[in-house]
């Protein structure tokens, strides 16, 4: 395989909509409160999120080849280290190079908004390397969902919006929660389908810990809870409707969940449940800028 085809895929450039949504979605909140909208700040943030989601997938790529959790036996997708295509090293280096290009648009955006997005930036990166780094990984216990929540919801949605207004609003906080637990039905995905293997290899994830029919029941909730929310946005008017467009997608992805016998079957979930996140997010950003 060429290096640039194994770099490429190392990146899971399907992950990147779970990241890049929220700084849509935060940003649309801020222009349909303040009627206008910072291209600089909002391209630096898009960037960032993208750099610091790779940076974390390639960690996650070595360090779990490193903790001998990626097996032949593995029933996700093709993982870089593991195949051999890259070595661990080289895949840890691009990470750290993905964290460094991701600093410097740090750099100018604290320049914009000052002290919260030094907390917000600097957070972010040990958060996108303790995922799976350190002798505790997020990864590794169970609060994955949790983490990505709050780091691909609250956080993301809300330093977008901050990085626009130099504020905080219960709305833009609102729309963080609805993006941040489609954001967490992906990796409840990705738990479900790794459950026994993961119970083998000592990773005791959500999964692991709930068994699987508790474990049905959260994604259930994690996809149909956004939808159940969006009163909360009914002072947009009819637009807060949008979002429903999505939900017979929805409920399609909760049926394959509980019907399909874990395994590959679960790597078109997880993809449809990424696609899920990007879509309800798009028509949540067209509620907000109509």
């Amino acid at each position: 395989m060429k290096q640039s085809t194994a770099w490429f895929l190392a990146c899971r450039p399907k992950t990147l909509s779970v990241s890049l949504s929220p700084v849509v979605v935060g940003s649309a909140v801020a222009w349909h409160e303040q009627d206008s909208l910072l291209w600089l700040p909002l391209l630096a943030a898009a960037l960032g999120a993208a750099l610091i989601q790779i940076g974390t997938n390639l960690f996650n790529d070595a360090g779990d080849f490193l903790r001998g959790t990626d097996t032949p036996q593995r029933l996700g997708p093709r993982r870089a280290s593991a195949e051999g295509w890259l070595s661990p090293q080289a895949v840890q280096a691009g990470a750290w190079l993905a964290f460094a290009l991701a600093f410097l648009c740090g750099i100018y955006l604290v320049g914009h908004g000052g002290w919260p997005i030094v907390f917000i930036g600097l957070g972010s990166l040990a958060a996108g390397w303790a995922y799976t780094g350190g002798q505790r990984p997020i990864a590794y216990g169970p609060l994955g969902e949790f983490f990505v929540f709050i780091f691909f919801g609250l956080i993301a949605v809300g330093g977008s919006y901050y990085l626009q207004t130099l504020g905080l609003s219960t709305t833009a906080l609102t729309a963080a929660a609805l993006v941040g637990l489609h954001a967490a039905a992906v990796i409840t995905v990705n738990n479900y389908r790794d459950r026994d293997g993961d119970t083998a290899n000592g990773k005791n994830t959500l999964a692991v810990r709930l068994g699987r029919p508790a474990t049905r029941w959260l994604y259930t909730v994690e996809i149909l809870a956004p939808y159940a929310l969006l009163p909360l946005l009914a002072g947009l008017g009819w637009p807060a409707l949008l979002p429903l467009l999505s939900l017979p997608l929805a409920l399609r992805l909760i049926g394959r969940f509980r019907r399909e016998t874990p395994g590959p079957a679960f790597n078109g979930i997880l993809a449809a449940t990424a696609g899920l996140q990007l879509v309800f997010a798009l028509l949540l950003t067209l509620s907000f800028i109509i």
